[in-house]
C-alpha cells in the first residue's frame, strides 16, 4: 500500500511540475544566451530602421505615420525592457537619419535631436516595463497596454519637446494660420497620425501576441 501511495505521489508531483513549468513558459521570458540575444536584437534593430524608413512614404499632414512601434513592443517582450529602450532609441535615430524631423532641425538642432531620441527611448522603455509587469497575469492585456503606451508616450514627449524647444516658433506659425496655439498643435502636428498609430497597434495586438509566443518558443527550443 505504501508503495502505491509513493508511486501515486510521484506521479502527481511529476504532472504538477510539468504544469507549473508550462505555465512559467507562457508568462516568463526564456533564458536567452548572449549570441542569440545579439543576433535577435540585430535583426529587430534592422526591422525598426527599415520600417521607419518606409514610413517616410506614408504622410498625413506634415508628419509621417510611424510603422516601427510594433517591433519595439515585440523586442521588449522577447528580450526584456532594456531591448525596448534600445529599439526606441533606434527608432528615434531612424527618424533623424531619414530626414523625418526636417521641419524642426533648422530651428533648433540640439532640441530636435534630444526630443526625437528621448521620445523614442522612453516609448520603448515604458512599453517594455508595462508589458513585462502585466504579462505574468495576462499576455493579451500586456500587449494591448504596451500598444497603447507606445504611441501615447511617443506623441506626448513630442509635445513636451515642442513646448520646451520650439514654442516661440510654433506660436508664430499659429498666429500666421489664425489659430490658437493649442488648436494649431493638435490639428497641425498630431492630426490623424496619433489615432492611426494607436489603431494600428491595437489592430496588430493579436498578431503581436502570436509572434511573441512563436519567438519565445523557438528560442526556448534552442
Amino acid at each position: 500500500m505504501e508503495e502505491i501511495k509513493s508511486t501515486a505521489g510521484s506521479t502527481v508531483e511529476a504532472v504538477t511540475g510539468k504544469t507549473s513549468a508550462k505555465a512559467a513558459d507562457q508568462t516568463e521570458p526564456p533564458k536567452i544566451g548572449l549570441a542569440v540575444t545579439l543576433a535577435g536584437m540585430g535583426l529587430m534593430t534592422a526591422i525598426v530602421f527599415v520600417l521607419q524608413w518606409l514610413s517616410g512614404i506614408i504622410t498625413l499632414g506634415p508628419f509621417n505615420i510611424t510603422l516601427a512601434l510594433a517591433p519595439i513592443i515585440i523586442g521588449a517582450a522577447v528580450y526584456g525592457t532594456w531591448a525596448g529602450a534600445w529599439l526606441g532609441f533606434v527608432f528615434g535615430g531612424a527618424v533623424l537619419l531619414c530626414g523625418q524631423a526636417a521641419a524642426f532641425f533648422p530651428l533648433n538642432p540640439v532640441g530636435t535631436i534630444v526630443t526625437v531620441l528621448v521620445k523614442g527611448t522612453l516609448a520603448g522603455l515604458l512599453a517594455g516595463l508595462a508589458y513585462n509587469a502585466i504579462n505574468k497575469k495576462n499576455k493579451y492585456i500586456a500587449v494591448v497596454t504596451a500598444g497603447i503606451i507606445t504611441p501615447v508616450v511617443n506623441t506626448g514627449m513630442f509635445l513636451v519637446g515642442c513646448f520646451i524647444f520650439f514654442m516661440d516658433t510654433i506660436s508664430e506659425w499659429a498666429a500666421g494660420a489664425g489659430q490658437p496655439v493649442m488648436e494649431y498643435i493638435i490639428i497641425g502636428f498630431i492630426g490623424l497620425n496619433f489615432p492611426i498609430e494607436l489603431m494600428i497597434n491595437l489592430a496588430l495586438s493579436t498578431v503581436i501576441v502570436t509572434i511573441i509566443g512563436f519567438v519565445k518558443k523557438t528560442i526556448a527550443e534552442k
